[in-house]
């Protein structure tokens, strides 16, 4: 068995036959020409023609998929009309007189080169696609045929390689794919009926192609380099699409194991068929909006694959936690607009920088603290050094402009607070509107509810946000006066506690008081023993781990 470690950015598990996807080689003969204006209708002719296979590709997509995922070949066929594009290509005809086929060629090598340049990985992604629509200009000049026009006219990689022909493996067999790389409209052409996961070399979880692979529901695998090897093509492997993990040649534990595995995932589909697009309400017709949480954008995918209704709570310290280095705004900007993006017009809630605590980072040279759970951390952190939170605020106001983003101010104690977050909020969109740089005007921001304080101040909190979210863990901790770090308490620590329970109560009737809405984001909500307490204190939302979110909806449909 020889093991890989490569980069998860679709999950799910794949055990299969592996078909190997060679690469094709597009060595552009450099040819002189002697009409560079007939050379340039050939390109302009061509383009045109792509630029309707892209629109067919499209429809195709979003028939399938949705409006939003078929977007990208919206974007696509911007590219390919982008005047500064054509004008590289006729000005390389023109200049050097080489033929329209090398022009284009090399015309995607300078914009590829140029994004790959850029500090932001989602502009460094798109490197990748400039190359995709120009390699389907190349097709169309030198007449190679396409799966996905209505007339069979260019064929992507996939297709050429024999893995799919007009949405159908040659042999009839289903493969899990291994590649250098592939190209969005060759993931977007797969027939996941045949096409049982995919395993690059190349490629990032940002990539248009791991967002299709996510959308597709197909386990995906990039970033295994080296260890991507052509021999490989035939043999048995497991891609396990959560840990990034590549199995070749598995032993039988591995096998069994994993078939486990995948049973138990195969039994949760099957609940997840029977109550996708269900709405979350009593049989008495009382409605919870049903959120998953996440701490990292790749965990999108589990969100829309268990059919949550949005993200109640986004760990953004996930972000500072996993590198050595301040996050940038560039970098925070790309993953919190990545996930809007993913999850369309449903709510992304994401919690400002809640370091501190049991959460240590050493470049924020934080002082040794004898109780940390009591110290300086989240907010405490982000009012007391503005130039860190106005990072984060940005980028999140940025995003905002891709999706339905709304902020949540973790550790919140008093009014005082909120109003000095709200005001670096304000200065953060006056410095934006000032750049002419687009984003939400009407941003919501809510407060996590999880200290004694902001459970007795909640009337006046109320009457500051658009939303409450009970964070029950940290509420428990302090209600009860328990370290939940200290597993010599965890008998005293009770989270049933009736004053525990009181506290959440006082809290939802706050926020009805005063017209907003108020949920549940820590470990409590998807406490089945407990839902039929929430449901009786009206809670308005409940945000779970992603797969809690079915078999809480099951229980809420049945009460």
């Amino acid at each position: 068995m020889r093991t890989i470690q490569g980069v998860s950015v679709s999950a799910g598990i794949a055990i299969g036959t592996v078909r190997v996807l060679a690469a094709v080689d597009y060595a552009v003969e450099r040819r002189l020409i002697d009409d560079p204006q007939a050379e340039m209708d050939r390109f302009r002719a061509a383009r045109d023609t792509a630029v309707a296979q892209l629109k067919q590709l499209r429809d195709n997509v979003a028939a399938e998929f949705g409006e939003n995922k078929a977007e990208l070949f919206d974007a696509h066929r911007l590219m390919l009309q982008d005047p500064d594009y054509a004008e590289c290509v006729e000005g390389l005809i023109a200049q050097d007189k080489v033929n329209a086929e090398f022009a284009v060629k090399s015309a995607a090598e300078q914009f590829a080169a140029m994004f790959a340049a850029m500090d932001s990985s989602t502009m460094q992604a798109r490197a990748a696609d400039v190359k995709d629509v120009s390699r389907r200009v190349m097709n169309v000049l030198q007449g190679k045929r396409d799966s996905t026009a209505q007339d069979g006219s260019v064929q992507g990689d996939a297709v050429q390689n024999g893995i799919v022909q007009n949405g159908i493996a040659q042999n009839g067999e289903s493969h899990i794919i291994f590649a250098e790389d592939l190209a969005p409209s060759d993931t977007a052409q797969l027939d996941r009926a045949k096409v049982l996961g995919l395993v690059t070399a190349k490629g990032s979880a940002n990539s248009h192609t791991a967002i299709l692979a996510r959308t597709m529901g197909l386990p995906a695998i990039t970033g295994i380099g080296d260890a991507f090897d052509p021999a490989d093509d035939s043999h048995v492997a497991v891609i396990d699409g959560t840990s990034g993990a590549v199995f070749v040649d598995p032993d039988e534990a591995t096998l069994t194991e994993y078939r486990r595995r995948k049973a138990e995932a195969e039994e949760h589909l099957s609940l997840l068929r029977k109550l996708k697009g269900k709405p979350t309400e009593t049989k008495s017709g009382q409605r919870v909006h049903l959120y998953a949480n996440i701490s990292r954008p790749s965990d999108a995918a589990a969100v829309l694959a268990n059919d949550a209704e949005g993200i109640g709570l986004f760990r953004s310290e996930f972000l500072y936690l996993e590198r050595e280095d301040w996050p940038t705004e560039e970098f925070q900007f790309d993953a919190y607009g990545q996930v809007a993006q993913e999850m369309g017009d449903r709510p992304v809630i994401i919690r400002t920088l809640d370091i501190g605590a049991d959460k240590q980072v050493d470049y924020f040279n934080l002082s040794h603290e004898d109780n940390p759970a009591l110290g300086y951390r989240a907010i405490r952190i982000c009012l007391t050094r503005p130039e860190i939170f106005k990072v984060q605020l940005r980028a999140l106001l940025r995003a905002s402009a891709y999706g339905n983003i709304a902020i949540m101010l973790p550790m919140i104690t008093s009014v005082q607070e909120v109003r000095d977050a709200k005001r670096i909020l304000e200065e953060a969109k006056s410095e934006l509107r000032g750049e002419r740089i687009d984003f939400n005007e009407s941003i919501q921001i809510g407060v996590m509810i999880e200290t004694p304080a902001s459970v007795i101040m909640a009337d006046e909190l109320a009457a500051e946000v658009d939303f409450f979210s009970i964070g029950t863990n940290d509420l428990t901790q302090y209600t009860l006066a328990c370290d939940r770090q200290n597993p010599s308490l965890e008998r005293f620590a009770d989270p049933h506690s009736p004053a525990v329970l009181r506290m959440i109560q006082m809290t939802i009737e706050a926020a009805h008081r005063h017209g907003i809405w108020c949920g549940i984001c820590g470990e409590l909500g998807a406490d089945l023993s407990l839902t039929d307490t929430f449901l009786r204190l009206g809670i308005d939302e409940l945000s779970v781990s992603p797969t809690s979110v079915l078999p809480l909806r099951n229980v809420i449909r049945n009460h």
